[in-house]
């Protein structure tokens, strides 16, 4: 399904479509093959990411027999196929599972050494955070761009739940916002676009210019925060870089 979708933005519109690749449950070989599926068809971008387990977010990984080891690996493993443009995962909180930031840093950067072309975080909803990140990779050697995921919450509950699992603070103020909306869905809608807005906003005073916006399959909320930010749908060809 990612395969046909991938390939209808490739060819029914003039916005850079990436492939979303995991090494989770295969072999080298395996990955290898959907790699060289996905060039056959002409896509030649990728956001490469090791996955996570299949018993689920926070749970040990463990690589599978045969298989990419990580994210730097799979990097590696698409370099040695053809010079793909690459963008990998950076986490401003830390990946839950890296003892340290010295640790969490140094894999990104052997991402960056194996060939990857720029980083999208996991979400977070304090910008100081992400400035604080961007400053250590910096002072790492790592100069590549690193985009600001962002998380419009289309369910407080889930997105906090997920943020327990996946080490992302959700701070006080933000569960304050959605305070007695868990049946006032439209309300929740308007607040959730409104949040998203002023976090984009905020973001582009201090000088960042690209989002990765993790949709949820909620394409009214990017919609709504798109329309708030000033991107309107003429402009949709021209911001496909910004939204995904």
């Amino acid at each position: 399904r990612t395969a046909r979708t991938v390939k209808r933005i490739l060819t029914e519109t003039a916005i850079p479509a990436a492939a979303h690749l995991t090494c989770v449950g295969a072999t080298r070989d395996e990955v290898d093959a959907v790699i060289q599926d996905y060039k056959s068809i002409g896509i030649n971008r990728f956001v490469a990411l090791r996955g996570d387990p299949a018993s689920g977010v926070g749970e040990p990984y463990r690589p599978h027999p045969g298989g990419y080891e990580n994210g730097a690996e799979l990097v590696a493993g698409l370099k040695a196929i053809a010079d793909f443009d690459i963008s990998v995962a950076a986490y401003p909180e830390k990946h839950p599972q890296s003892p340290d930031f010295a640790t969490d840093i140094e894999m990104l950067k052997r991402k960056v050494d194996n060939g990857a072309t720029r980083a999208i975080t996991q979400f977070f909803f304090d910008n100081d955070l992400y400035e604080r990140y961007v400053e250590r990779v910096r002072r790492a050697g790592i100069y590549i761009p690193i985009v600001p995921g962002i998380q419009p919450v289309h369910s407080f509950r889930q997105v906090a739940n997920f943020s327990a699992r996946a080490g992302a603070h959700v701070p006080g103020w933000l569960a304050e916002r959605f305070e007695g909306l868990d049946r006032d869905p439209q309300t929740h809608a308007l607040v959730a676009s409104a949040v998203a807005a002023e976090q984009v906003m905020d973001l582009v005073e201090r000088g960042v210019g690209d989002f990765h916006f993790y949709t949820m399959n909620r394409a009214d909320l990017v919609f709504a925060i798109c329309h708030m930010i000033g991107i309107r749908s003429h402009d949709a060809e021209a911001a496909g870089s910004a939204a995904a």
